[in-house]
C-alpha cells in the first residue's frame, strides 16, 4: 500500500503523515538535506528498523532525486554487516524488483577494490581512517575482531559507489534504527565526526529521518551524537 491508497482508506492519518514528514520536517529551517543524502539516510533508516513496506514505498523517489541505482545497492550491501543477512534480504530483493521494472540490467558494474588477498589490510586502513590508528591492531584481539576488519570494512567500506563518509553516515542509521545499539552508536557517531559528518550534520540526519524512525529512538541518536561530540571536545582540549 502506498501513501496515495492510504489516503482513501486513512485520509487522517495521510495527510497528518504527509504535512509533518514531507513538508514541516523536509522544510524545516536550519535542518534541510540535499535530496540525494536525505533519501540515502531515510533508506538506511528503513533497512535498520525492518520497515519493508515503507521502504519499497519510498524507494521510487529515491532514485527520482539522483541517487544512483550503484548508490542504493551499495547501502543494502552493507545493511548485511549491521543487519545480518536475513534482515538485509528483502529490502535486496524489493530493490531488484523496482530496478529489473525500470529496466535497468542486473547485475550492476562490480564496485570490488580488494581480494581475498589484500582484504583485510585495506579494511585495517579504512578502519584507522575512520577510528584512528589505534585500531591497527585491533583485529588481532580475536575471530569477530578480525572479520570486522576484513568481512565489515575490508569487503564493504573498501567498496566504491559510496566514499567512506557516506559509508559511516548509513552506518549511523542503520544503528539509531535498530536501538539498543548505543554503545556503537556512539562510536560510529564518533566515527563520523572524524569524517566530516559534524555534529550539525549528523542531527539533520536524524531530523530528517524521525518520521520513519519514531521519537525514542531519534532522542537516543541525538544523545549519542552529543555525546560523542563531548568526547571529541574534550580530545581537542588535551592537546
Amino acid at each position: 500500500m502506498n501513501l496515495e491508497q492510504i489516503k482513501k482508506t486513512d485520509p487522517e492519518f495521510a495527510q497528518c503523515f504527509e504535512n509533518f514528514a514531507l513538508d514541516e520536517v523536509v522544510n524545516e529551517e536550519g535542518q534541510q538535506l540535499e535530496p540525494a543524502t536525505r533519501y540515502l539516510a531515510i533508506l538506511a533508516t528503513l533497512m535498520g528498523c525492518g520497515g519493508v513496506d515503507a521502504y519499497r514505498q519510498i524507494l521510487p523517489d529515491t532514485l527520482d532525486s539522483g541517487l544512483t541505482p550503484v548508490a542504493v545497492k551499495e547501502a543494502v550491501y552493507q545493511a548485511a554487516d549491521y543487519l545480518g543477512y536475513g534482515r538485509m534480504l528483502p529490502f535486496l530483493n524489493v530493490t531488484n524488483e523496482l530496478l529489473e521494472q525500470r529496466g535497468i540490467a542486473l547485475p550492476l558494474e562490480g564496485q570490488a577494490t580488494t581480494t581475498p588477498e589484500t582484504r583485510l589490510e585495506k579494511g585495517v586502513e579504512a578502519q584507522a581512517t575512520i577510528f584512528g590508528a589505534h585500531m591497527r591492531e585491533a583485529w588481532k584481539a580475536g575471530p569477530v575482531n578480525r572479520w570486522l576488519a576484513d568481512n565489515c570494512f575490508g569487503d564493504y567500506y573498501t567498496r566504491t559507489g559510496l566514499n567512506l563518509a557516506q559509508r559511516e553516515m548509513i552506518t549511523f542509521c542503520f544503528l539509531s534504527a535498530q536501538g539498543g545499539c548505543e554503545p556503537q552508536l556512539t562510536a560510529h557517531a564518533k566515527g563520523n565526526l572524524n569524517l566530516g559528518n559534524d555534529k550539525a550534520f549528523l542531527t539533520r540526519v536524524v531530523l530528517q529521518c524521525l518520521p520513519y524512525l519514531g521519537y525514542p529512538r531519534s532522542l537516543n541518536a541525538i544523545a549519542c551524537i552529543n555525546k560523542a561530540a563531548e568526547g571529541v571536545v574534550l580530545l581537542d582540549e588535551k592537546k
